[in-house]
């Protein structure tokens, strides 16, 4: 029997040892954390036969055949280093569920836009009647669909550069790349780098669809790309490549290979970077031959994404909204643009690399104040006084932030309060969505009525 060794104990490790199992693999996860949830976990999944190691990391020996890692564990670690020497299969989960899953894909990568992107295709997938699960980033693990009985028609998946990384044969149908800024650069070293990891799924896909707004993807240009279907929401005279196969918005129309597809302004969700997400949703369910009308009414029904620009309540005239997604600079910086000014702006968590002026210049035009939490509060605040933007205060967590942020609003007459943090969340959180789900209590339940 062959034996196989995964990474990580979270959904998509657990999801990769059941496939495994089921197709005759001996199996043993380790994870290094040892939590009361995991060790729950341990005893379940004895009872199917799939042996867990908790409190240590993977040590790699010459009798296992195949190592499957899960996305946040970094590709370079020793461990893994050390078995591609020994000649052991190293993949990441999202290849496993490429070698078992026959459906054709969509894969959408890039560094923000990907989850509004993949909620948005799912969407009109779903509405022309078709089975396309989301998966990856957002919704099942990838390898949770490859063992389900049912197989997908399509397979909506959202891919991060650590995905890409781990799996370098999965081929979809269809590949997006919808923005490229600077981040994780700490596992990447650069730009260059993170651009080619992301270009790879690209490069793997029969056509692509990019992002033609995205300063940095259209320095890439024509010479990488010739045969893309590029978007524009600025018009057809601002796309590059061919008009006939490219995807925009003219005179409130988007136009998707020369077809009217629907009115730009049936999407419910504010900003120009959610016309961009749009178009890119639009031009990929075109290219897979969806009915236009079922494109129409699945973008009119949608109701946007959690905890990107979510609408949590309005209160006395201000609404809370919650953007806990926003991890990096750039993202934090079209959040804050995208919103009614002046704001009330929440920020901060586990500090990441990048370039900060944009989002400080936004910050400066539209935020009557910002409460700063978690690690990166200290350095926000060096950050805004340099910038000589002085009303700030440090709240250190998110039950000082909310209902100091409504006594704000009502103070500065702020039209909303913005949780934006500009950071990752695991100094107080398990994830982005933990913190925006800590958010929304928070406005439901403390701010008063």
């Amino acid at each position: 029997m062959p034996i196989a060794h995964i990474i990580g104990l979270g959904k998509s490790g657990i999801s990769a040892a059941r496939l495994l199992k089921r197709e005759g693999w001996e199996v043993t996860l380790s994870d290094r954390s040892s939590s009361p949830n995991l060790l729950e976990q341990q005893q379940k999944l004895a009872t199917e036969g799939i042996k867990v190691e908790l409190g240590k990391s993977f040590e790699p020996t010459e009798s296992i055949q195949l190592v499957v890692v899960s996305p946040g564990v970094p590709w370079d670690i020793p461990a893994l280093v050390t078995a591609r020497k020994l000649g052991i299969e190293t993949i990441g989960e999202m290849e496993l569920a490429w070698r078992y899953l026959k459906s054709p894909w969509v894969g959408i990568t890039g560094t923000n836009g990907k989850t509004t992107t993949t909620a948005l295709i799912a969407a009109i997938f779903a509405e022309a009647g078709l089975y396309a699960p989301a998966c990856g980033n957002i919704g099942y693990a990838a390898c949770e669909l490859a063992l389900a009985e049912k197989q997908p028609d399509w397979v909506i998946a959202e891919i991060s550069s650590y995905q890409i990384e781990s799996s370098p044969s999965v081929a979809p149908r269809i590949g997006i790349l919808t923005t490229l800024t600077p981040d994780h650069l700490s596992r990447h070293k650069t730009l260059e780098n993170y651009y080619s990891i992301k270009a790879q799924l690209l490069k793997n896909s029969q056509l692509q669809v990019i992002n033609g707004d995205d300063p940095c993807l259209r320095q890439q240009g024509l010479d990488n790309w010739p045969d893309a279907c590029w978007t524009s929401i600025k018009g057809e005279k601002e796309l590059l490549g061919n008009a006939d196969f490219g995807a925009y918005i003219q005179d409130g129309w988007v136009i998707a290979q020369s077809e009217k597809i629907l009115p730009a302004d049936a999407l419910r969700m504010v900003g120009e970077h959610n016309l961009q997400n749009l178009l890119m949703a639009v031009a990929a369910a075109n290219l897979a031959g969806i009915d236009k009308s079922a494109i129409a009414q699945a973008i009119a029904k949608f109701p946007g994404v959690a905890h990107r620009l979510e609408h949590i309540r309005t209160w006395e005239g201000i609404d809370f909204i919650n953007d806990s997604k926003a991890t990096n600079y750039d993202a934090a910086q079209v959040g804050l643009a995208s919103v009614s000014a002046p704001a009330i702006l929440i920020a901060g968590g586990a500090p990441k690399e990048g370039e900060d002026g944009a989002w400080i210049d936004t910050i400066k035009a539209k935020a009557a104040a910002v409460l700063l939490i978690g690690d990166a509060a200290g350095i926000f605040r060096d950050r805004l006084e340099k910038a000589n933007y002085n009303t700030w205060e440090i709240v250190e967590t998110m039950e000082k932030a909310v209902p100091r942020a409504a006594e704000l609003a009502k103070q500065n007459n702020a039209k909303v309060v913005l949780l934006s943090p500009a950071c990752a969340s695991f100094d107080q959180y398990q994830n982005f969505e933990q913190r925006g789900d800590h958010f929304r209590q928070l406005c439901l339940e403390t701010v008063s009525s």
